[in-house]
């Protein structure tokens, strides 16, 4: 079973206690009502969804039910770090031997 490390409970559960939210740091425009088609279009359907590494917002529901985000690695289904949403965005590395290293990670 996949575990997922919770920074705000600061302990790994089990994945069946957490939901995904979609991607991570996307910002709402200020006015949505003065938005083009095109942009609202954007906002609310259109996310990169990458092979490798991405950001995503995370909800423990059956635990402190907060949402925080993580760094996932879409190949090979491994979280890389998690930290407290409102906290800026992880930049992530590949190391030498290919492993990915993340600039401040918590987990």
């Amino acid at each position: 079973m996949l575990l997922i490390h919770c920074p705000y409970c600061q302990e790994e559960r089990p994945e069946l206690e957490f939901r995904n939210m979609g991607e991570a740091h996307i910002e709402r425009p200020k006015n949505i009502a003065d938005i083009s088609d095109e942009a609202f279009e954007a906002f609310f359907f259109i996310r990169s969804n990458p092979k490798g590494v991405t950001h995503e917002r995370w909800r423990h529901v059956h635990g402190c039910a907060r949402f925080f985000n993580a760094v996932r690695d879409t190949v090979s289904d491994r979280f890389v770090a998690t930290y407290k949403s409102g906290e800026p965005r992880l930049e992530v590395e590949r190391g030498e031997d290919g492993e990915l290293l993340v600039k401040g990670a918590r987990s």
